[in-house]
């Protein structure tokens, strides 16, 4: 049996947490946790720390929040702490040279997509906006740039017809934790193969803002069904009933050819709104109205009634 590897753990967000989990709860041994800085968030500025940073002091893990990886003080920080291997899951800093050269193993990462598809820090998103039906995860050696590098493992999975970024993301996450452990397995019997990725098939990934979930309605129905989904539940999408700003969730997507003009409410009941597209027609079964929580439109509309007709702006 091999000896146990001595990992430094490089990770940030909810994606992280259960392959975090997964490597406490295997042989190998977690010297630290490094994850970005404590963040002030909401109204009040409240100071809130990374979900990764509360499960490593859950487990007494010594955790680094350097304001920059790319400092003598954080790599030295690093070479005291000699780790074999690095495991990186949405850190969301691009490692430089010097801290993935230092591990004898170098760096590895857990991401959320089939590469080279949908390179960057919103692949699940993407995937479902673009309305895919498979997508993954995949281990790869990481090297300088931005999920370049060598493929070292793939698991890939369907994606629901009605199914959110959200809902795909907490399954993606689980997936990466028992992939990591697959893959930490068979580098350990030196199984792993390194496969160059194909460049000319990469697509990328960015940030998403909130802006990109303004609901432009002349677009298809199928693409805005594939929009919301891939928005929900942040940054979400939206658009404005009378003035006022209003989430949409659970779309469905109605094969009904309107003769309005796009972003018109067509109807307006207990099945939820029927909106004109540019093909075809989208039914919303859910809507956050400005100021308040999500809801059915049913519950909705018995407090603020629609007139069919009125345009979403």
């Amino acid at each position: 049996m091999s000896p146990p590897l001595r990992i430094v753990f490089m990770g940030t967000p909810d994606f992280a947490v259960p392959s975090l989990q997964t490597l406490l709860d295997g042989t190998d041994q977690v010297v630290a946790v490094v994850c970005q800085p404590d963040k002030r968030q909401g109204r009040g500025k409240i100071s809130s720390a990374p979900p990764i940073k509360a499960l490593a002091t859950q487990h007494g893990l010594p955790v680094l929040q350097p304001a920059s990886i790319r400092t003598e003080h954080f790599f030295e920080q690093l070479r005291e702490l000699a780790p074999d291997l690095l495991v990186v899951v949405a850190y969301g800093k691009i490692l430089p040279a010097p801290v993935l050269n230092l591990p004898p193993l170098g760096a590895i990462n857990v991401h959320g997509s089939l590469l080279p598809s949908y390179r960057g820090a919103a692949p699940i998103q993407w995937a479902v906006i673009n309305g895919e039906t498979e997508t993954g995860i995949t281990i790869i050696q990481m090297d300088e740039g931005m999920d370049t590098g060598d493929i070292l493992l793939t698991a890939p999975v369907s994606i629901g017809p009605q199914e959110t970024a959200g809902e795909l993301f907490h399954r993606l996450s689980r997936l990466g934790g028992e992939t990591l452990e697959n893959a930490l397995a068979q580098l350990k019997k030196g199984r792993l193969v390194r496969t160059p990725q194909d460049h000319s098939k990469a697509s990328n990934a960015p940030m998403l803002s909130k802006e990109m979930g303004h609901i432009d309605w002349t677009l298809s129905a199928r693409q805005l069904h594939c929009l919301i989904r891939g928005m929900d539940p942040w940054p979400s999408a939206y658009g404005y009933i009378q003035g006022k700003r209003c989430r949409f969730f659970t779309p469905e997507r109605v094969l009904v050819r309107a003769t309005e003009l796009p972003g018109t409410i067509c109807r307006a009941d207990n099945q939820g709104l029927l909106i004109a597209t540019g093909e075809d027609c989208l039914r919303i079964h859910d809507i956050q109205p400005e100021g308040k929580k999500r809801m059915p439109v049913k519950t909705w509309l018995h407090g603020s009634p629609i007139k069919p007709q009125t345009r979403i702006t």
